[in-house]
């Protein structure tokens, strides 16, 4: 198994390429500012997934989801921000936030689950 085959990490992947993909109509006056920051922030979610996969435990593995997790709260909070500036519109918002939610909900039952495993 790698990290690849995780449906987390699938969908974290997803997020990331919808967050590329509409911040290339964001002005190019924000190409160091908040576009910088959306992209590293949803590519981070699946890096850090990918990374703890490749650790040595559960423990290590479990701390990089949290991160992970963090990340992905970062880029809730760019989304949100992009849309009250008027870089994102409403519909575009939702979309992002509906990939976020059920991304937030899986990755909230994979560290359960982990955690679960590594109590065994």
């Amino acid at each position: 198994m790698n990290f690849t085959d995780l449906n987390i990490w699938k969908e974290a992947n997803k997020l990331a390429i919808s967050i590329y993909k509409i911040t290339q109509t964001f002005p190019k006056s924000e190409i160091f500012g908040i576009i910088s920051q959306l992209q590293r922030a949803s590519t981070s979610i699946s890096a850090n997934i990918a990374e703890g996969f490749g650790r040595k435990g559960n423990k290590e593995f479990i701390q990089f989801l949290y991160q992970s997790k963090g990340s992905l709260y970062e880029t809730q909070n760019f989304i949100l921000f992009s849309q009250d500036i008027g870089y994102i519109e409403k519909s575009q918002a939702k979309a992002l936030l509906d990939q976020y939610e059920s991304l937030a909900k899986m990755l909230n039952s994979f560290i359960t689950k982990v955690k679960y495993n590594n109590d065994q």
